[in-house]
């Protein structure tokens, strides 16, 4: 089991990323959105925003009303931000979880 430390760090290096490629993620995904990322095994969660294909305001906390909700254990977020592991095959076999409306959820699909 990965550390909150480790997963502050994963985050960290995916914003750094975002910001780096912006301008190819605003082009195939235009969304504002509040989101976040629970690591179910730490029980902890990381808030943040997805704008202008950037991930600002991430902090060390919930947000009940995010707009977009990803469910990990840390090892798992960890591997996924390091691309060791895949996201739709975490996805369908249900080792991440991703609450969101459906159309959120076809203009995030254009990042995979």
């Amino acid at each position: 089991m990965a550390s909150v430390d480790d997963c502050r760090a994963a985050l960290a290096r995916l914003t750094a990323n975002l910001a780096a490629n912006a301008e190819e993620v605003r082009d195939k995904v235009k969304v504002d959105r509040r989101m976040v990322c629970r690591v179910t095994d730490l029980r902890i969660a990381f808030r943040g925003r997805l704008r202008d294909g950037e991930l600002v305001d991430v902090a060390e906390e919930d947000d009940p009303d995010a707009h977009i909700t990803l469910a990990a254990e840390s090892d798992d977020l960890i591997a996924m931000v390091d691309g060791k592991l895949d996201f739709l095959q975490a996805l369908a076999s249900r080792r991440v979880r991703v609450s969101a409306n459906p159309f959120d959820l076809i203009k995030l699909r254009k990042l995979l």
